[in-house]
């Protein structure tokens, strides 16, 4: 039982964690904001994470391994590549719904403490590498079929991104300048994401 309350307690702190700094951001985000949001003392925080740097590569590597595992469950898939794309596209702008604050965590990050955001890809390892070694393969493969056009990888991974994580930075703007409410915003970006596969796999057309 007090086993059990335990691994309770260090997912409730996880999992405010998260949503403290998706929110707010590093920076802005204190163990104690931690620790009163999960419902225990600041040292039970330091207890089971030792500091919020940590915290922060634990809440991020288990996200990130969730993103790189649903494109490596897509790559294992026996599709056509072009379908295998879509649904890359399609998973991308899935995990970014469920997490729409988190391109500017990753641009704030990046922008302010890039070696934070590399000790989570050294904590995650090989995973990012072995997704896109497979894609590059695969590209490479439907290149010299004459399947699709001539394309690097880094050029079809930034269309894919910037397509798909520009209309989530742009969501406070057209709430802000256009009025966009949150049933009016869901409906958009439903018509992005199909919009967003059709633009990218017309893209590649041979």
């Amino acid at each position: 039982m007090e086993e059990n309350k335990n691994t309770n307690l260090e997912q409730a702190i996880l999992e405010v964690a998260e949503r403290l700094f998706l929110e707010k951001g590093f920076a802005m985000t204190s163990t104690t904001e931690i620790a009163k949001e999960a419902g225990c003392n600041q040292g039970l925080v330091h207890y089971y994470y030792r500091t919020k740097e940590k915290l922060f590569e634990e809440v991020f590597s288990k996200k990130a391994e969730l993103f790189f595992s649903a494109f490596m469950n897509v790559e294992n898939e026996e599709l056509p590549f072009r379908e295998k794309l879509r649904r890359v596209i399609e998973v991308h702008f899935d995990m970014l719904m469920k997490n729409p604050r988190l391109p500017f965590l990753l641009i704030n990050e990046f922008t302010t403490n890039p070696g934070r955001v590399l000790s989570v890809k050294e904590k995650i390892k090989n995973l990012p590498e072995s997704v896109l070694a497979k894609m590059e393969k695969e590209l490479k493969e439907e290149i010299r079929c004459g399947r699709i056009r001539e394309i690097e990888l880094v050029d079809l991974m930034l269309m894919i991104i910037s397509l798909n994580g520009g209309l989530f930075i742009a969501k406070p703007i057209m709430g802000a300048i256009m009025g966009m409410g949150e049933e009016e915003w869901e409906r958009l970006a439903k018509r992005r994401r199909d919009e967003n596969v059709r633009i990218i796999l017309q893209a590649v057309e041979g």
